[in-house]
């Protein structure tokens, strides 16, 4: 895991929704992602709501809710582990 998703994040991140399919190929990277990233990020930020949804079906996605109830999102269908920490890293950053 990437050592900027296993530090703080900006307090103006109010949460974090994992959106993908349990058994799709296309969230394969996804799923694995939350395996190995999702202790880290729960550690270094205790407080902060990370939320997995699995749905048959559902497009791979990461949505970040930040203050004042802005959101973004990234899609990662297909996307490597690497490539969605750094599309992951790139949603949260100010």
């Amino acid at each position: 895991m990437s050592s900027a998703l296993a530090k703080a994040l900006s307090p103006t991140v109010r949460e974090l929704r994992i959106l993908c399919c349990q058994s799709g190929q296309a969230s394969a990277g996804v799923r694995q992602f939350i395996q190995s990233a999702y202790p880290g990020i729960k550690k270094a930020n205790p407080d902060l709501p990370v939320l997995v949804r699995e749905a048959n079906g559902t497009p791979a996605r990461v949505f970040a809710r930040f203050e004042r109830g802005l959101e973004k999102h990234v899609d990662v269908d297909n996307l490597s582990v690497t490539d969605i920490e750094r599309k992951v890293e790139e949603l949260v950053s100010p």
